[in-house]
């Protein structure tokens, strides 16, 4: 359904206050925002077109279905020699919404620490103390049912907001193998965590997620801030439109100064204008290919592609991280249900005839069984150092940008610091998550997911020479790879281990028949288990820091400044994952709603200092 208040000519024709190129998770929050003030006039340019109403989006049980669909930028890697060449699928939303409509809505927040160590790179108001404000406003956090509560549910006072947005809440129905989860976990050394949202995140945990338990469906960008704000007479949002260049032009000083962006609708070009400032909110994929196909980024990028050279600034598309994900696979006891049950006819079609008459059974169901856990729970502290050890302890030239991004990231590994960080988050669900394992007919299936939380590897995203937005963005996030990115993979291989301890431990143990993938063969020693990582490895879907915040070193290590301004240009911000300087132990979506908050906070707070 194409949402669009106005036609493609009268969007164009109209002079906007503000314009925002993305109508995903932060753009959607920046622009209800900023049209609370009657007397400016938003409008947002999405490329994708609304999903209300569609059952792969608004189904909690149904999460991970439009991965792939019309929904998604399908985007892809380019071949990552880390892992032996593969080309890696990389899903962003292309919908009314952005990724908060296809993700798998987990609500978390990180470390404190991580927050922190933002503020601590020289980006004032970027802490843990100042974020919080805009956590809580982002959300309506549930209280949890008396299932809920006996599962390891918290109601969280003090730590979340109660009025906000997006609806959080603990599922209606739980899969039978959480029932199993924090025992499991406290076996093996791994407290419970009733109040991982207060700024401490290690430990097993029932996960919070982004659903509305009234309709128990999912809440997300376009339900939460834009469904309830779409006939405000001064916000305007035109579906189906190409941002493909944000528009510059040179002010009386000389300086650069954004002005408006073209656009693509329908196969026809258009330019829509805006008197005070663009903000991008394309994602961590998008906001940097916005960039630099107008003009601002790496003089040596931009002259590859033919775009002619505005703002040189090599930090756009780079520092790119994101969240590595081995998922082991089991058989388990087959009179469990599973959602690969769903793939039967009959029992997809039960299965939502009872979701449509009482709002349950697995169509409601959605993974919430978390353990955030730090590396020296299971990897002695000399272990670590030594894999680690020829990370950076200090500058690596004389005048090296990125030195104390680099000192802040190798601290998280550190005694004193290390013990109060979930490195590696993991998540055991029922079904079959193996990105290759091919199940046997008649048998059933759990898989658990291991994610390191603080990569080493570090990569970047750039455009390249195409008419296409899909085909014309190199995504290299040098998995496994670049100078530090072995690391991950020797992380990695610990992790693995734990999570065959985990699932050996009672009394999850008690519904598991055997390991299936890897093989026994494989995992027999650690050179097969490496290759088999290397071999499976998947992207969690969380990138973030392709147009990172420089802090004191400005443009010389970053995009934009603490108040999200695009170095070089006046009346531009970004506000999406792609500032985040370093990446954070959580799924990213809670703390992407702070960012458009605090994006759009700072944006008025500009405006009325200049009024």
């Amino acid at each position: 359904m194409d949402h669009s208040q106005l036609t493609a000519d009268a969007f164009a024709k109209k002079t906007f206050d503000f314009l925002v190129a993305g109508g995903g998770t932060a753009g959607l929050v920046v622009a209800a925002r900023l049209s609370e003030r009657l007397g400016l006039t938003v409008g947002v340019l999405e490329a994708g077109l609304s999903a209300a109403g569609d059952g792969a989006v608004e189904s909690p049980g149904l999460a991970g279905r439009a991965l792939g669909s019309a929904l998604d930028w399908q985007f892809a890697t380019v071949p990552q020699p880390g892992l032996r060449g593969r080309e890696m699928p990389w899903a962003r939303g292309r919908v009314l919404g952005g990724s908060s409509a296809l993700n798998y809505m987990t609500w978390n927040r990180a470390a404190r620490q991580d927050y922190d160590d933002w503020r601590e790179l020289g980006n004032d108001g970027w802490g843990w103390d100042d974020l919080l404000p805009f956590f809580k406003k982002s959300e309506t956090c549930h209280a949890p049912s008396e299932v809920a509560k006996r599962l390891g549910a918290s109601s969280h006072e003090g730590a979340v907001g109660r009025d906000g947005p997006v609806q959080a809440a603990y599922p209606n129905v739980f899969s039978p193998s959480h029932e199993f989860w924090h025992s499991t976990l406290n076996a093996v050394g791994v407290e419970s965590n009733r109040t991982h949202l207060a700024g401490n995140n290690t430990g097993v945990w029932t996960s919070l997620v982004s659903y509305n338990p009234g309709s128990a469906t999912r809440s997300y960008a376009a339900t939460a801030y834009y469904q309830p704000n779409a006939s405000r007479p001064n916000l305007f949002v035109l579906t189906g439109a190409e941002a493909r260049e944000i528009l510059l032009q040179k002010g009386n000083d000389g300086a650069w100064e954004a002005k408006g962006v073209r656009f693509v609708h329908n196969g026809v070009e258009y330019s829509a204008f805006a008197s005070r400032e663009v903000i991008v909110a394309a994602g961590s994929v998008q906001s940097p290919q916005l960039l630099e196909l107008s003009g601002v980024g790496s003089s040596a990028v931009l002259s590859a592609a033919g775009i002619p050279v505005k703002v040189d600034n090599p930090n756009v598309g780079e520092n790119l991280q994101d969240h590595l994900n081995t998922t082991i696979v089991f058989e388990v006891d087959p009179s469990l249900p599973t959602p690969d049950d769903l793939s039967i006819e009959a029992a997809f079609k039960a299965a939502s005839e009872q979701y449509a008459r009482d709002k349950t059974g697995p169509f409601a169901i959605v993974p919430c069984s978390m353990a955030y856990v730090p590396i020296t729970h299971f990897t002695p502290q000399e272990t670590v150092d030594a894999i680690i050890s020829s990370f950076p302890t200090g500058p690596e030239s004389a005048d090296d940008p990125y030195a104390e991004r680099n000192a802040l990231l190798r601290r998280k590994f550190s005694p004193g610091r290390v013990e109060e960080l979930g490195h590696i988050e993991y998540v055991f669900d029922l079904g079959n998550w193996g990105p290759d394992f091919v199940p046997e007919a008649g048998k059933k299936y759990a898989s658990m997911l291991a994610m390191i939380q603080y990569p080493f590897s570090n990569g970047s995203i750039h455009i390249r020479k195409s008419d296409s937005l899909t085909s014309g963005v190199a995504i290299d996030p040098e998995y496994y790879a670049g100078r530090y990115g072995h690391l991950d993979l020797e992380l990695a291989l610990h992790c693995h281990r734990f999570s065959e301890k985990i699932c050996q431990t009672q009394p999850l143990a008690s519904i598991i028949r055997a390991q299936v993938s890897p093989t026994p063969e494989e995992s027999k020693d650690d050179d097969g288990v490496r290759e088999w990582m290397r071999r499976i490895m998947v992207t969690d879907w969380h990138p973030v820091g392709t147009c990172a915040m420089g802090g004191k070193q400005g443009a010389k290590a970053g995009v934009v400044d603490e108040r999200l301004r695009v170095y070089g240009v006046r009346g531009l911000r970004v506000a999406d994952a792609s500032i985040m300087p370093l990446q954070i132990s959580a799924h990213l979506q809670a703390t992407v709603y702070a960012i458009g908050e605090k994006a759009a906070h700072m944006i008025l707070e500009d405006l009325d200092r200049t009024a």
